[in-house]
C-alpha cells in the first residue's frame, strides 16, 4: 500500500481533474445557447418574410427549442430539477420579449441575472461564505466542513473571484449591444462567449484554488479541519467542597 507521501504529488491532479468534472458546465452553456439561436434565426427569418410579429414568432421558436432540450436531457438522465429551470428561464426571456415587443429584451433577463449572480459571488466572498466552496462542498458530501480548514476557505475565496470576473466580463460585453439593439451580435455573443468563458473559468479555479493550499494539503476531498480538543475530566463540586 502507498503512503500519503507517494500519493501526495498525484493530489494536485487528481483534485483538478474533480473540481473539472464538479464544475463542468460546457454542456449546460451549450444546451442555454440552443433557444438563443432559434430565438435569433427565426426573428430574422420572420422579419425578412414580412411575418406578422416576428417577436411573438421567434419568442415561440426559442421556447420550443427550449423544451426539446429540455426532453432530450431528462431522457439521458439529468436532474429534472435542473433541466426545469433551464427551461423557465427561456419562458421567462419569451414573455418579457413577447410583453415588450421588443427582440433585444428576450436578452434582459440574462443581463440582469448576470448582475445578479456576479453581486451574489462578490458578496459571498466578502461574509466568507464563497459559493464555489458551497457548491463544490455540496458536491463532495462535505456540507460546510470545508469552512473550518483556512486553506480551504481562502482556496475557494480567490477562485470564487475567477466567476466574479467572468460574470463581469459578460456584462460588460452584452450591455453596449442591448443599448444598440443588435440582435444578432447579442445571439452571437451569447452563443460564442457565454460557453467559451464558463469553460475558461472552469479552467481556472483550479490554479486560484491551489495558490492558497500548501504542499502538503490533501486536497479538496479532504478537509484539514482542526481537532477539537477532548473534553477534560468533570469535577465534582461538592467533594472539593467538603
Amino acid at each position: 500500500m502507498s503512503t500519503p507521501d507517494e500519493q501526495g504529488p498525484q493530489a494536485p491532479a487528481d483534485n483538478r481533474e474533480s473540481l473539472r468534472e464538479i464544475l463542468g458546465g460546457r454542456g449546460g452553456a451549450i444546451d442555454a445557447s440552443i433557444p438563443v439561436v432559434a430565438f435569433v434565426l427565426v426573428w430574422l427569418l420572420a422579419g425578412a418574410l414580412r411575418w406578422w410579429s416576428p417577436v411573438g414568432i421567434a419568442a415561440a421558436g426559442a421556447v420550443a427549442a427550449g423544451g426539446g432540450v429540455a426532453a432530450w436531457r431528462l431522457s439521458r438522465g439529468k436532474p429534472p430539477r435542473a433541466v426545469l429551470f433551464g427551461l423557465l428561464g427561456v419562458m421567462v426571456a419569451a414573455l418579457v420579449a413577447l410583453y415588450t415587443g421588443r427582440a433585444e429584451d428576450f436578452f434582459l433577463v440574462q443581463i440582469l441575472s448576470n448582475i445578479a449572480s456576479a453581486l451574489a459571488w462578490a458578496i459571498s466572498i466578502a461574509v466568507r461564505w464563497p459559493l464555489l466552496g458551497i457548491i463544490v462542498g455540496a458536491a463532495l458530501g462535505q456540507k460546510t466542513r470545508w469552512r473550518r480548514d483556512p486553506d480551504l476557505m481562502r482556496g475557494y475565496q480567490r477562485a470564487s473571484w475567477v466567476w466574479v470576473a467572468q460574470y463581469v466580463v459578460r456584462v460588460a460585453v452584452f450591455v453596449p449591444l442591448y443599448q444598440a439593439e443588435w440582435i444578432f451580435a447579442l445571439g452571437a455573443a451569447r452563443v460564442a462567449f457565454s460557453p467559451a468563458l464558463v469553460a475558461l473559468s472552469v479552467v481556472l479555479s483550479w490554479p486560484a484554488l491551489r495558490s492558497a493550499l500548501p504542499a502538503d494539503h490533501p486536497g479538496i476531498r479532504h478537509p484539514r479541519v482542526p481537532e477539537e480538543p477532548a473534553p477534560g475530566p468533570t469535577v465534582d463540586d461538592s467533594s472539593t467542597n467538603g
